[in-house]
């Protein structure tokens, strides 16, 4: 299959929310951004706002406060490669990150608060029962032949294998098709069924199913899609290729 990116694909993987620092120093360095040291996390943003800290390529850790710094916590500083100096916590950030469809992480965006980060959270993630995975796209993305195939599978049972059931739309000619086991990724289908992503499209293929079908069912199901209606009046989707004629 081409590796463009699927169509079906929408929001992020993996959300999360990562408390930083906004650090400032002041020889007016640009700022940088840091976790703080996990020992320190029990601090409350109104502890760590101007709070003097030191500065290393992978943490902060605050210098002022009741909690004194033991020597353990400064050699670890001493440790760490790429140490930046000290700098002053001009402001607490909360982080949303999530991973691509292919593992890479993204950076979402920020926010200033814990509640603020976890409504967009809540916003962005497709979960059962907050957001739709129902796509009705073109049947112009499937040719006349495979429309047909599609339909008998409509109109008898379809082979358990498939991990989808295809049915009628009452009072229309389109045909929807329920995928199950979703998401189709060698992780979920393993632990699901114990059987690959490769498996399940040569499943496919050795029952017969028209390429066309297959791609977009195999497309479909990568992006956690539930139910997908084909039907000739819906829009085409953009970046899905329509059939040859």
């Amino acid at each position: 299959m081409t590796q463009n990116p699927n169509p079906f694909v929408r929001g992020y993987w993996n959300l999360r929310v990562v408390r930083t620092l906004c650090i400032c120093y002041g020889d007016g360095s640009p700022h940088v951004w840091r976790s703080i040291h996990t020992s320190q996390a029990h601090l409350s943003d109104n502890d760590l706002i101007s709070s003097p800290c030191i500065v290393t390529s992978d943490f902060a850790l605050i210098k002022s406060g009741t909690d004194a710094i033991s020597d353990e916590l400064i050699a670890e500083c001493d440790a760490v490669e790429g140490i930046n100096g000290e700098g002053v916590v001009g402001a607490v950030v909360y982080a949303i990150h999530g991973d691509d469809l292919d593992g890479r992480p993204v950076h979402v965006g920020d926010t200033y608060s814990a509640e603020a980060a976890r409504d967009v959270v809540q916003r962005l993630s497709f979960e059962t029962g907050y957001y739709s995975r129902c796509w009705e796209v073109s049947s112009a993305h499937i040719c006349q032949e495979t429309g047909q195939y599609l339909a008998n599978l409509a109109d008898l049972a379809t082979p358990e294998a498939f991990l989808f059931i295809a049915f009628r739309v009452p009072y229309s000619p389109a045909i929807g098709v329920k995928l199950i086991s979703t998401p189709w990724t060698d992780k979920n289908l393993e632990y699901a069924e114990g059987i690959s992503a490769e498996q399940l499209r040569q499943e496919h293929r050795d029952k017969g199913m028209p390429d066309d079908l297959a791609n977009i069912l195999e497309l479909a199901g990568q992006a956690d899609v539930r139910i997908l209606i084909l039907d000739a009046d819906a829009p085409a989707l953009l970046g899905l290729p329509l059939a040859e004629t």
